[in-house]
């Protein structure tokens, strides 16, 4: 069997939020809470990869790096744009408002409450 990642917990101050800006920056849908107290706000990734938001007291940031095609890049740094959400081509300068990557022709950052850091990498 190959190992794949099913889920993974994502910290927030607020798990709702935190998985409504998620979904609305990468174009995805919120699912419904989870979990036996509703405490997980997830939001599928894709067919095999679910995101569960989950609120603690001190969240400690995480990265989480995704590829997307072309298309799907134009339209995340377009909701960016559309909200005045910040990005940036550097995890140290998630704000700089730059595209150019030095692991791909496109890719940008950009920041949640919670200080999780989203990498979004295109290849053209």
């Amino acid at each position: 069997m190959t190992v794949t990642l099913n889920h993974t917990i994502v910290p927030a101050a607020d798990h709702r939020a935190a998985a409504e800006f998620f979904a609305y920056v990468m174009g995805l849908e919120a699912l419904p809470p989870a979990g036996r107290r509703g405490h997980f706000a997830p939001v599928r990734v894709n067919g095999g990869l679910t995101l569960d938001f989950m609120s603690v007291d001190r969240p400690e940031g995480h990265h989480l790096a995704f590829d997307v095609a072309p298309e799907e890049f134009d339209a995340v740094l377009a909701r960016l744009q559309a909200r005045g959400i910040a990005y940036g081509n550097d995890p140290a300068e998630p704000d700089n408002g730059r595209i150019g990557h030095p692991l791909c022709p496109r890719g940008l950052f950009f920041v949640d409450d919670a200080r999780n850091l989203y990498e979004v990498m295109s290849p053209a």
